[in-house]
């Protein structure tokens, strides 16, 4: 009853009869309650999504796999503390992760959501070494910008190592399949020796002896079967009717010889005689004279001057009539018809046990050639496609690698490198998509999350940064298209809520957006984007106490996000508190040292420290990086303006008009640098080209008041009209 019932629970859990499997298993519990019933239960609890009945039912037990699912029990109800003390209790420093390389990575973001980086790494690296193809393991390490070259994690040696492993698995398993088939051969061989010569000769074809996977046996079977009646035939007598009338060999002429020798010997038959009534039709005429003279015919070697049909037959066998009578020991009237039938009886066993024998041998050097060639075969196969698959994760792995370092355009060359089939999934364009977005090429972004979305349009991974990406296009009806399409998908999806929160903060609703993006922490804390959504719409609503908080809570989950590190540089940046913006943009510009938004902005707190040549250095930086970003040739030039520049500050602007014409707040400053240099006409012109661009409410009123005063000296001009906001 339990071997069933657990059978029926494995069966229900593989077809996702979950509501099912835990019915049936809690019955398993109470009439059995061992460990492993109980630790089937809390499996069936953890794929019923009922976390908190696994942790009731495991609490307190001591078994490895017992604890494994307590911490999984722990750790899915946010109790990470209690989880790292099941995993490695305190008491007991010696004993072993259980579940082996699963248990060192679930320690690891037990680790690493704590804010233990470094023990993090090292457990996902001791799960690394366990089991390389646990992926999940080296894509953590990436994310925490500590995982090594993917070409010296998934190695030559690896894969030895690997094929090595799955070659003591297989030959484990078949270890089995030889030992039945050892157990087997002798009972084979057994039933040979004591089957009679009418069975064998009547044993039809299709009941010889195929082994599965073997089907050249069933071809010995029929060789040895037709060498045994060829053996046997030679002791019969048929009758001279029966021979001269038909082709086919008669049957045996006695149906049981050791019925024959009771009678010749005078003892009492077990079985009847020859001549009962129950005897084929076709032996009755034979009497016992008639019998001892046949028999006599048979064994003597000069006995008649025509020999007989069965002599002729027996020249044609193995064995010669010249050696039966030195087997049978010389001429046949020196023994009595009983001993003689002894000795049949005895050769003709002897002759079963050596085609029985035969067969075995043969039996076994066929299993033995086979067997070498197949594993030959399987090993050659195993070991390629071990290459092949850890070539795919070496490249995979580089190209995931490089893009948790910021390094995308390295990244894309790997990707590239893909064969078709897996470039073209959701996963692969989804990371092409945000190698693009951190360069910010939202175009090649939009293009690359669109194929992936239109590929796999119930992926929800990276759609949240899809979501930004149709943000910065300024794309409202393909944004607003796609938010809906997520929440269709899986309305309990943080990413779904992030793509709405991006909808309404496109139309300037603040508010909403951020009660969106709040929703989407609520379903998923562990989202770093979604806490700086939060950070970013608090910052817009100029509430920046919150703001704050959100990015802290980004940067707990996520040490290496930048974006919260830009976020609070952003707002000390804002409340002039220079020191602490310099100091967040700097954090975020190492770990993202190739963005020219991040290079800008530093440069930008170096300017409001004063350190104007530090300052210059940077955008220089940033320009170099992305020469389409408009924002540093705009702060460049208003540095140039605070040294007195004015030359090359207009070199600059007139640069920056190339690639961005319809900026107001660059014909702004370009007329104020002509007021400085007393060009009034020409900053006129700029002041009324700059108003007719529709410039930010907050710029227009500065502006209008530039422009009005542009025939003052500049000791009459206030500050604020000489630097735009």
């Amino acid at each position: 009853m339990e071997t069933l019932m657990v059978d029926r629970v494995h069966s229900s859990l593989r077809l996702f009869m979950n509501r099912n499997a835990v019915f049936l298993c809690e019955r398993l519990c109470a009439q059995f309650p061992a460990e492993t019933n109980v630790q089937l239960l809390a499996t069936c609890y953890l794929h019923n999504n009922q976390p908190y009945a696994a942790y009731h039912i495991l609490k307190g037990k001591k078994l490895p796999e017992s604890r494994y699912l307590f911490a999984i029990s722990c750790f899915r109800m946010n109790l990470l503390r209690e989880a790292e003390e099941t995993l490695c209790p305190v008491n007991e420093p010696n004993v072993e992760v259980p579940s082996g390389a699963t248990g060192h990575y679930l320690l690891g973001l037990i680790y690493r959501y704590t804010g233990r980086v470094a023990a993090a790494a090292e457990q996902f690296t001791q799960a690394l070494t366990l089991d390389p193809l646990l992926w999940a393991a080296y894509e953590e390490l990436c994310i925490l910008g500590v995982a090594e070259d993917a070409n010296e994690c998934f190695t030559e040696a690896t894969a030895l190592r690997l094929q090595q492993e799955q070659t003591s698995t297989s030959n484990l398993e078949k270890s089995n399949f030889v030992n039945e088939n050892r157990v087997l051969s002798p009972n084979v061989s057994a039933s040979l020796v004591d089957i009679s010569p009418k069975h064998i000769k009547q044993l039809p074809a299709n009941n010889a002896a195929e082994v599965p996977g073997y089907p050249h046996l069933r071809a010995t079977a029929l060789h040895v079967q037709n060498s045994v009646q060829s053996n046997v035939g030679q002791f019969d007598s048929p009758s001279p009717t029966v021979t001269q009338t038909s082709g086919i060999v008669p049957p045996p002429l006695f149906r049981n010889l050791h019925a024959y020798q009771n009678t010749t010997s005078g003892d009492a038959p077990a079985k009847p005689k020859v001549n009962a009534v129950n005897q084929p039709p076709r032996r009755k005429y034979l009497d016992e004279a008639r019998l001892k003279k046949v028999t006599g015919r048979l064994f003597n070697p000069s006995g008649d001057s025509v020999p007989r049909r069965s002599a002729r037959l027996s020249r044609d066998t193995p064995i010669n009539s010249n050696s039966n009578i030195s087997q049978f020991g010389g001429n046949g009237s020196d023994h009595s018809s009983g001993s003689r039938y002894e000795a049949v009886d005895e050769m003709w066993t002897d002759n079963i046990a050596a085609t029985s024998s035969s067969l075995s041998i043969a039996e076994g050097r066929y299993f033995e050639q086979d067997k070498a060639e197949r594993t030959l075969s399987q090993d050659s196969k195993m070991a390629t496609g071990i290459r092949e698959l850890l070539g795919l994760l070496r490249t995979l792995g580089e190209g995931y690698r490089l893009s948790c370092l910021f390094k995308c355009q390295e990244a894309l060359e790997i990707y590239r490198k893909l064969p078709e089939p897996q470039f073209n999934t959701g996963w692969v364009l989804c990371q092409v998509g945000k190698a693009y977005f951190e360069l910010v090429d939202y175009l090649e972004a939009d293009h690359f999350f669109e194929l992936a979305h239109r590929l796999s349009p119930c992926t929800l991974e990276g759609m949240d940064i899809y979501s930004t990406v149709l943000y910065h296009l300024n794309e409202e009806m393909r944004l607003s298209y796609l938010a809906q399409e997520l929440i269709s998908v899986d309305r309990l999806s943080p990413q779904a809520w992030c793509a709405v929160g991006n909808c309404f903060a496109l139309r300037k609703d603040h508010e909403t957006a951020l009660k969106n993006f709040q929703r989407a922490v609520q379903l998923d804390s562990r989202v770093a984007y979604a806490h700086t959504l939060c950070g970013h719409e608090y910052s817009a609503l100029e509430d920046y106490e919150n703001s704050v908080k959100f990015y802290r809570c980004a940067l707990q989950v996520d040490e290496r996000h930048y974006n919260a590190w830009y976020g609070l540089g952003v707002v000390y940046l804002r409340q002039e508190k220079f020191e602490f913006a310099e100091h967040h943009f700097r954090r975020a510009f190492q770990i993202n040292p190739r963005s020219s938004v991040l290079m800008c902005y530093l440069g930008m707190a170096l300017h409001a420290l004063k350190r104007d040549e530090d300052a210059l250095e940077m955008m220089e930086k940033a320009i170099f990086s992305d020469k389409k970003n408009p924002l540093p040739k705009y702060q460049k030039a208003l540095i140039l303006v605070g040294l007195q520049k004015y030359q090359e500050a207009l070199d600059e602007l007139e640069r920056l008009r190339e690639i961005a014409p319809h900026e107001s707040s660059m014909y702004a400053l370009m007329g104020k640098i002509y007021k400085q240099l007393n060009i009034l006409d020409k900053a006129v012109f700029c002041f009324g080209v700059a108003l007719d661009l529709k410039p930010p409410a907050a710029d227009l009123a500065i502006i209008k008041s530039a422009m009005e005063k542009v025939h003052l000296p500049d000791e009459l001009m206030e500050d604020d009209d000489l630097v735009m906001a």
